[in-house]
């Protein structure tokens, strides 16, 4: 075979390399949020706390969701929270952050963790982050977070929900849960 007709097929097969390789990473772009937040869900996560609450935090006046009523979780910051059936031990009004960072005790970066309130960053002000902001966190939700800079990725005014569960995959109740936000929430039946 001639070198000039050698040229073109090759040339073909690269096209329909790069058009499959572009294909599989739409897919994969359009999954990664999804796949990171599933990742992290459940390694080192506390899933139970204290349930002591940062200073400066108010209990919300009129939540939709009263202490000690039942509520669905509609989330899945974990694999085992979406659909388990929650009694809320606590309603407060704040600002919930969606945050990235990468965990103090090293390990891959974290993307989009739900949530950290207001209240749990380090020196906050009366005004809600922006987008894009960097701010120290002082919460322990999981391994290695507290003390880290993190960048908000999102910010939401809400009532959130301190709640206790048991798994849908079974295991121990998860008690004094932070943070779930109202959106997050479904009426019991």
């Amino acid at each position: 075979m001639k070198k000039r007709t050698k040229l073109p097929i090759i040339l073909s097969l690269l096209a329909v390399l790069f058009l499959v390789l572009g294909a599989c990473s739409n897919s994969d772009d359009k999954n990664k949020e999804e796949k990171e937040e599933m990742e992290h869900s459940e390694m080192d996560m506390n899933h139970s706390s204290s349930g002591d609450v940062p200073e400066g935090l108010k209990a919300a006046e009129n939540p939709t969701y009263e202490v000690g009523s039942q509520a669905i979780i509609e989330s899945g910051h974990m694999e085992s929270m979406k659909g388990a059936e929650a009694t809320i031990v606590g309603a407060f009004d704040t600002t919930a952050y969606a945050i990235s960072y990468t965990p103090a005790t090293g390990g891959e970066k974290v993307g989009n963790h739900k949530w950290i309130i207001h209240e749990e960053i380090k020196d906050a002000g009366e005004k809600a982050y922006e987008p894009g902001a960097k701010v120290t966190i002082n919460a322990s939700h999981m391994e290695g977070m507290n003390g880290t800079v993190a960048e908000v990725e999102s910010a939401e005014k809400t009532t959130v929900y301190m709640v206790d569960f048991t798994p849908t995959t079974g295991g121990e109740k998860v008690k004094n849960h932070k943070w779930v936000t109202e959106s997050e929430l479904s009426a019991s039946e």
